[in-house]
């Protein structure tokens, strides 16, 4: 069993008072279309959230996820994954995506998973740039799960992924989608003005 954990309790502080997650993304709010993509892979989908009242779970609403509130969610990344992998189900591995790449598709997810039978070898599968650079989403071998108990800040599973450095297998997928994150309401802009429309 392979669990999809989207990480989307952050706060949006660059977007000037807009939420980033709840932006249009092809007719929908962005999280929504996330969510919508892995469901779409089969796995089972676990959200983490700022609070179950927060405006974001709307955008949620009859879709087969799983919501995980996590109060300190100020505190950064490091709590969301905290909270969610004490939450989570026993999984032979766990992707974790971020909720702002506006690009990914489902089949980016599938490419990382099926990258785990084909580099067995590997305990985290991680995708890439088409060039190379790593990105999301990172998926993590059921076995690192117990050293995200020991997370802080803001720099996500990083240290896990760094201190299996020999370990993680790169999954290049088409263009930027890897790293495709939208902070600010001009990076928004940019990318409407550049996109063929779905």
């Amino acid at each position: 069993m392979i669990s999809v954990l989207i990480l989307a309790a952050g706060q949006s502080r660059r977007m000037r008072g807009l939420d980033k997650l709840m932006e249009p993304v092809d007719g929908q709010a962005l999280l929504r279309r996330q969510a919508e993509r892995a469901i779409a892979t089969q796995c089972s989908v676990f959200i983490a959230v700022p609070a179950l009242n927060h405006p974001r779970v709307g955008c949620l609403r009859g879709l087969d996820v799983t919501l995980i509130p996590v109060p300190d969610a100020a505190e950064g990344m490091g709590a969301s994954l905290r909270t969610a992998m004490d939450e989570l189900p026993a999984s032979d591995a766990i992707m974790v995506t971020l909720a702002d790449l506006a690009a990914l598709e489902t089949t980016d997810f599938e490419r990382v998973i099926a990258a785990r039978d084909a580099a067995p070898d590997a305990v985290v599968w991680r995708g890439a740039t088409a060039s190379g650079t790593p990105g999301h989403p990172i998926l993590f071998d059921g076995s690192l799960r117990p050293a995200f108990s020991h997370l802080t800040g803001d720099t996500g599973g990083a240290e896990i992924v760094k201190a299996h450095a020999d370990q993680v297998h790169l999954v290049p997928l088409p263009g930027d989608r890897a790293l495709l994150d939208l902070d600010t309401p001009e990076d928004w802009a940019a990318w409407r003005a550049r996109r063929t429309p779905q």
